[in-house]
């Protein structure tokens, strides 16, 4: 006879969206909206960000343009799946800030059936791929990369480049420690070093 397929239609499908680009691009703005959407379709949203991340608000996701949102701050990625129950949607800011368990979350997550959207610096302040992101970004059904404007020429931005001598790979910052610089722009500064 045919297989019983009744028992699977009702079953929500998962899937990882990942939002990248470099600094001032416009991810967490991005990420907000897709979960504002989310909210205003009635379903079950919730937004973690990494504990590291308290630039602009202890608990709130905030972009650059201070629109914000609640999230829960966490100091690990397998936090995450401690704090989800029936959820429909997750959405996870600054991903390159995450343990190396991030993306077998949201695997996890995607397996149950939760849409995951994550947000992320893709490179960091050398042009390297920053922490988790590329495993994100090859394991993503969906992936949207936002440029920024150079702030030397007016081309799209890809890069975030670090003002200052420092060294360490995290260093928070704004404006005063970053800015977004195309391809030539940033080999230009690099090189002036």
């Amino acid at each position: 006879m045919f297989p019983d397929y009744s028992q699977n239609i009702n079953k929500r499908r998962g899937w990882i969206e990942v939002i990248c680009g470099a600094m001032f691009s416009g991810k967490t703005e991005e990420l907000i909206r897709r979960i504002r959407r989310a909210e205003i379709a009635k379903q079950k949203v919730e937004l973690f960000k990494p504990e590291i991340d308290n630039r602009y608000d202890e608990v709130c996701v905030v972009s650059h343009d201070a629109n914000k949102l609640v999230s829960t701050p966490v100091s690990s990625a397998s936090q995450i799946l401690l704090m989800v129950g029936d959820i429909d949607v997750i959405g996870i800011d600054e991903a390159q800030f995450f343990d190396d368990e991030l993306p077998n979350v949201c695997k996890v997550l995607a397996n149950r059936g939760v849409r995951v959207i994550v947000a992320g610096l893709d490179m960091d302040f050398t042009g390297k791929p920053f922490g988790t992101m590329p495993q994100l970004l090859a394991t993503a059904e969906y992936v949207t990369k936002i440029h920024a404007i150079c702030v030397n020429c007016g081309e799209l931005a890809s890069y975030t480049y670090r003002k200052s001598d420092a060294k360490e790979r995290i260093l928070l910052g704004e404006h005063d420690n970053y800015s977004a610089l195309c391809r030539n722009c940033f080999n230009k500064e690099m090189n002036e070093r």
